[in-house]
């Protein structure tokens, strides 16, 4: 049986996802040369690798890993090493996905993980594989205090192929936003391996946001809005207690809010980090938003659907149309009056 989360889509979670959908259309409407877009993609992987390790505690400074990240030294401190492999994790995750050779399995995120802690761990073993032995997880503050006991050793492999089952099988069925927050908390909960899980979670969930459609995944670090209140990240993604005495009452719906909230909160980061002289192109009306729902919920749209759910003249929806095709937001495919529009993909 399909491992199915419990989460509800609130009216804050459904109206966070539209911004964000707005946020990107927004930037993918702006005159960006190539080498601008290099820039943020650069931008982005420096933020990531600095907040991803700073969340677990590395104390290098985003000066310090800029500066690392463009160096080629032979010999390296640990916190060095750290920075190095999760930004070299990134990169190779970016690859697969804009390739289309992204696997979304267990067996890819053993590869991650190894990528994540080489050279890192003392136990050989403990590097690119799931975990068998129990872990616990404790208050950094108080380290006698248990705050959280994950899945015994041998559910982990069962837990982590059912969330992945669910995710292959919702792809295209439930929104990018949805489906990446749902696979990083339940995998902070598991918590696979003996180390290296909240970095490994972070890569693989941006690795999914891609992989499930977000356009644009590579300009901008969800990280950041973690690490600028790691208790609260903490709080939200993880629990406390036993998971056994939990796992049938967990709830994902403020979690993906929680979320939604970062994604969206990077974005208008990003944006306003943008050349001045990139310029939008004209604002899309309610009638032109319309339409794009309409594609987003059934796959394609024609002029004698839009006429049933439009109150606008024939003349006035024949520019509509005109005016997203101009604006490379969709696209004719089709004849005469089999003419049908699609998203740009």
């Amino acid at each position: 049986m399909l491992w199915q989360p419990k989460y509800t889509i609130s009216n804050k979670l459904l109206l966070t996802i539209r911004k964000i959908g707005e946020s990107m259309g927004e930037i993918k409407t702006l005159r960006l040369s190539d080498t601008a877009l290099a820039k943020l993609e650069l931008d982005a992987r420096e933020h990531s690798t600095y907040a991803s390790t700073s969340i677990e505690g590395n104390p290098l400074p985003l000066t310090d890993v800029k500066r690392l990240l463009k160096t080629h030294k032979a010999v390296f401190r640990d916190t060095e090493r750290e920075v190095l492999n999760y930004n070299r994790a990134l990169q190779s995750l970016y690859a697969s996905v804009r390739s289309d050779t992204f696997a979304l399995n267990v067996k890819t995120l053993e590869q991650v993980q190894g990528q994540v802690v080489a050279g890192l761990m003392d136990n050989p073993a403990h590097c690119g594989h799931l975990r068998e032995a129990p872990v616990v997880i404790r208050n950094p503050r108080k380290v006698d205090e248990m705050v959280f006991i994950p899945p015994d050793a041998k559910d982990v492999r069962n837990l982590m192929s059912g969330l992945m089952a669910f995710i292959k099988a919702n792809i295209d069925k439930i929104d990018s936003i949805i489906l990446a927050g749902i696979f990083h908390r339940q995998c902070v909960i598991v918590h696979p391996f003996m180390d290296g899980n909240g970095r490994t979670t972070r890569l693989f969930t941006t690795a999914i946001l891609g992989k499930t459609g977000l356009d644009l995944f590579e300009i901008f670090s969800f990280e950041n809005y973690y690490n600028r209140n790691i208790t609260r990240y903490f709080k939200a993604v993880g629990l406390e207690g036993d998971y056994y005495d939990l796992a049938d009452k967990i709830d994902f719906s403020e979690w993906l809010e929680y979320f939604a909230d970062g994604v969206l909160d990077e974005l208008r980061r990003v944006r306003k980090t943008l050349p001045a002289q990139s310029e939008p192109k004209p604002r899309l009306e309610p009638h032109h938003q319309q339409i794009l729902d309409y594609i987003r919920q059934h796959g394609s749209i024609t002029q004698r659907e839009y006429g049933r759910i439009s109150s606008r003249s024939l003349a006035s929806r024949k520019l509509d149309f005109d005016k997203l095709i101009k604006l490379n937001l969709i696209k004719a495919k089709g004849t005469g009056r089999g003419t049908y529009y699609e998203l740009v993909a």
